[in-house]
Parts: structure tokens; sequence; C-alpha cells
């Protein structure tokens, strides 16, 4: 026990020293902590206002029937659609659409509203007037308007339908697109980590000499990679739990599977990454020759891995290719837990790939280190 006690006891020491190191820098501090929050607010915002279908139109009323000005009233309140009140005319319309700043333009003509040919109830067509960049938001309105005009004719025509369709709810709540996306994020910021952390921080080490001096001392490659990896686990698990604290207060994360499996896959996850990053910075002698490798291992990892945007819009050969790479299993198994409340059984496969790219990488790691 004295023996074991003694060589984890400078493991210890530069775990401590090394988070201490980070805590010191304002910079490593903004990108550990700030930067992935700042694309978790950025993909938050955007995802949560993606929430609600709706559309900014012009609306242009040219009929005076009453009926038109009580559709009008009532459209004005349906929060699908956001009215641009600088529009008046068909003209203003134009110019606005030409531009861009409105997705179509709804016209009810002179006549609408107008009850004639003997009817006892008002009729009218409606035009949605788009222009060529619009097309697919102006067919998705004119189903919007069908629907809604439907419902207003059987109140005034009440007809019978052979055919009817009806929605069932599964009683489950599904997961929106900020749910699927925070688990990428996640991914994202223990990549960041693990990488370019000690790619950066190794070479400047060497540069300086602080290495040669440690090699003079009775210190193993093993316990310096040792001390190294836990304070990153560390600094991982704290990253990860502050963007999982906004992701809960800010932007309503549902949360569905246990902070256990959880815990589990993150230290893993960020064990697996940081020994790329120690490969490459172990490896490199200087910050011009790691920098450019940490680049080059890290970007495909990205946007491979369903960082960013899903793996299943892939092509299927590229999907069973990009299965493999380090970083996928995380997402992957990040995923399987929020999302779908999976336990560290569930994700077995994914932990196994993570736990076998770990060997490999530490492997490297070990075999292309050098002090200097």
């Amino acid at each position: 026990m004295g023996k074991i006690s003694k060589a984890l006891l400078p493991v210890f020491t530069f775990a401590k020293i090394d988070t201490k190191r980070l805590f010191r820098d304002k910079v490593g501090i903004f990108f550990v902590f700030m930067f992935p929050l700042i694309f978790l607010f950025i993909f938050g915002s955007l995802n949560k206002g993606n929430n609600d279908v709706s559309f900014k139109v012009g609306y242009v009323n040219q009929s005076d029937s009453e009926f038109s000005k009580k559709f009008t009233e009532e459209f004005k309140n349906n929060k699908t659609f956001e009215i641009d009140e600088r529009i008046t005319n068909i003209d203003e319309a134009k110019e606005r659409m030409n531009r861009s700043e409105v997705d179509a333009t709804i016209i009810l003509p002179e006549n609408f509203g107008d009850i004639k040919d003997g009817k006892q109830y008002p009729s009218g067509e409606t035009t949605i007037l788009y222009d060529q960049n619009n097309q697919q938001a102006a067919q998705t309105l004119t189903a919007i308007l069908d629907g809604v005009f439907k419902e207003i004719n059987n109140g005034l025509v009440p007809t019978d339908t052979p055919f009817t369709v009806k929605s069932e709810s599964t009683a489950t709540k599904g997961q929106t697109q900020f749910d699927y996306t925070f688990s990428g994020l996640l991914g994202f910021a223990i990549l960041s980590l693990g990488v370019f952390g000690p790619a950066n921080v190794f070479p400047r080490l060497k540069q300086r000499g602080v290495l040669r001096r440690y090699q003079t001392t009775t210190l193993k490659v093993w316990q310096y990679f040792l001390g190294n990896v836990l304070s990153t686990a560390t600094i991982g698990l704290l990253s990860v739990g502050l963007m999982f604290a906004v992701a809960l207060t800010v932007f309503d994360l549902n949360m569905r599977g246990d902070y256990f499996s959880l815990l589990a896959l993150t230290i893993l996850g960020t064990i697996t990454l940081f020994g790329i990053g120690l490969a490459i910075g172990g490896w490199a002698k200087n910050e011009n020759q790691a920098a450019p490798l940490a680049q080059a291992v890290a970007l495909p990892l990205m946007f491979l891995s369903g960082t960013f945007f899903p793996r299943f819009l892939m092509p299927e050969w590229l999907q069973n290719i990009t299965a493999y790479l380090p970083l996928t299993p995380f997402i992957d198994g990040i995923r399987f837990v929020v999302t779908e409340g999976k336990t560290i059984i569930d994700i077995a496969p994914q932990m196994g790939l993570l736990a076998l790219w770990a060997v490999v990488v530490y492997a490297i790691a070990f075999k292309v280190f050098r002090w200097e």
C-alpha cells in the first residue's frame, strides 16, 4: 500500500497543478466554459424559435364586406402568421417580397365575402402572392388557409363526409429539436477540451523547458499522463454540468435518462478524447506542429460524428464509416441517455467502442511522447 501511495502522489500533485493552471488562465476558462455556452445559446435560441411554425406575411384587404372585416380580425390574432403592417397595397407587397422581408402576401379581392348569385352565404377566393424564392412557403400557406376555409365552409354549408381522418396522441412527450442538438453541443465541448487543450499546452511547456526539467526527476510518463487525465476529467465534468444547468433552466431540456449513465459516459468520453490531444501534444515539438494536426483530426470528427447535424442525413455508406469514429459513440450515447432514457447497460456498445479507442490512442500517446 505504501508503494502504491508513493507512486500515486505525483499523479494527484500534477492533477492539482494542472487544474489550478487552467483556472488561472483567463483564455483557458473562456474556451472551456464560456465558448461552449455561446454555442448553446445560439443553437438553443434558434431551436426555441423554431418550435412553432410561423410565417411573416403581407396582408392586403381590398374588400369592404362585413365578412372580410371579421375574417381579417381573426386572421391577425392567429399566431401562425406575423403580419407586416407596413404593407398596405400590392406594390408595397411586391417590393418587400423582392427584398425577402416577407414570405408571401395574402390578398382579399374586392368581392371577397360578398353574397351573390342568390346564395345565402358569402363566398370569395383568396390570393397568395409569392416570388420564386418562396414557393415552398407559399405552398404551405395555401394548405394552411385551405384548412381554415374548409372549417368556415362546413359552418356555412354543412355537408356529409363519407371518409374522414383523425389524429391520436401517443401520450408521450416527443423530443424537441434542442433536445437532439444538445447532445452534439456536449460532444463539441468535450472534443475542444480533450483535443485542443493538450495540443496547445504540451508544446508550450516543451518550448519553455518545463517538461525537460520533469524528465530529470523520478517522474514517470504514466504518472504525468494520469495526473493530466484526472484534471481534464474534472474540468470536463464541470463544463458539462454548467451546460446542463443552463439547458435545463433556460431551454427546458427534456432529460429522460439517469445522471449516473451520463456521468460515466462523460468521464470515459473525456478520457478517450483527451488521449487524442495527448498524442498530438506529446509528439509535437512546438505549437506550429501541433495546431494544424489538431485541426486535421478535430474538424472531421466535428462534422462527421453528428455534432451539428444528424448522421442519418448522410449517405448510408458514410454513416457506416463514421459510426466508428471516436466522437460518434460519445454523442450517440449522450443522445440515447438524454432523449430516450437509456441506461448504462443499454449504451454498453458505445461505452465499449470508446474504451477500445482509449486503449488505441493511449498506446499511441505513450509511443510518440517526448519530453522536449
